[in-house]
């Protein structure tokens, strides 16, 4: 059961991934974006990084995506959000490229000598993260959330329009 959840995430992270680079409009592309970085975070699942997963999905997804939507949605030619290919010569050597390395990375895939150790119980991962940032990290957590907050002020006070 588990093999056809993990191959069931693993398409949709391929399918969705291909979306974002096909797809002619912004939105459409942002939205298959949401759906690759969740698959991610179900990849990271089942690597037992429970605390990545985490962090894929409020970082990337909550904040990140959130804020390209909101700067899809925020521009001046909202009614055209079309992107333009212009490297349409290139398609076919694109695509023959894309097949070699397709190839090679499957036949890598199928001669490669897996060793396949015991099963082990993880640990979580959660509770050590956490017990190092408040004690061992503290100082460097706080610092680099100071940096950040002031990044963030130095953003809005150079993006913020001149009245006159």
């Amino acid at each position: 059961m588990g093999n056809v959840v993990f191959i069931g995430v693993a398409v949709l992270v391929v399918v969705s991934a291909f979306f974002v680079v096909t797809a002619r409009n912004l939105v459409y592309s942002a939205v298959a974006l949401m759906g690759t970085l969740f698959g991610v975070a179900g990849l990271y699942v089942f690597l037992y990084a429970d605390f990545m997963a985490a962090v894929q999905i409020v970082i990337y997804v909550g904040g990140i995506l959130v804020l390209i939507i909101f700067g899809v949605m925020l521009t001046n030619k909202i009614a055209t959000p079309v992107l333009i290919q212009t490297s349409m010569p290139n398609r076919a050597l694109a695509a023959v490229v894309v097949f070699l390395i397709f190839l090679g990375l499957t036949t890598l895939l199928f001669r490669t000598p897996w060793h396949e150790g015991a099963t082990v119980a993880p640990e979580g991962t959660v509770a050590t993260i956490g017990q190092a940032l408040l004690t061992k990290y503290l100082i460097h957590f706080e610092v680099a959330g100071v940096l950040l907050l002031l990044a963030l002020l130095g953003a809005a006070y150079l993006s913020r329009r001149e009245n006159g």
